[in-house]
């Protein structure tokens, strides 16, 4: 048997693996713990905001709706990406000014990539 701890989107599980010979292996996992906090990011550069608005999946910048000055209510669309097919809004988590546009219409991004920032 070999333990492990694995972190899944920023969860950590004890996972333990039993080895069945040739018949294949087993696991099991535990409850979740505590995962150590992440490092804080560097402050936005220059003219960016300080409300982060960050990819929640992986996919592709389907669409820019907002552009730098903008004015954005809380629910409103910033921009729309492309994931598994589908088109997902992003949108504003609060009322504010939108400070910077960090992705272009078609680039691909991870999930918790910086999209843009407002104030």
């Amino acid at each position: 048997m070999k333990n492990y701890t694995v972190t899944v989107n920023g969860t950590a599980y004890d996972v333990t693996v039993e080895d069945k010979g040739g018949s294949g292996v087993s696991a099991v996992a535990s409850a979740p713990k505590a995962a150590a906090p992440a490092p804080k990011a560097a402050a936005p550069a220059g003219g960016a905001g300080s409300v982060k608005i960050e990819a929640g999946a992986s996919g592709k910048v389907f669409k820019i709706e907002t552009k730098p000055g903008d004015a954005v209510k809380k629910g409103d669309t910033v921009l729309v990406l492309e994931v598994m097919k589908m088109e997902t809004p992003v949108v504003a988590p609060q009322d504010g000014t939108v400070r910077s546009i960090d992705v272009t219409e078609g680039k691909s991004v991870e999930a918790g990539e910086l999209l843009a920032t407002m104030d």
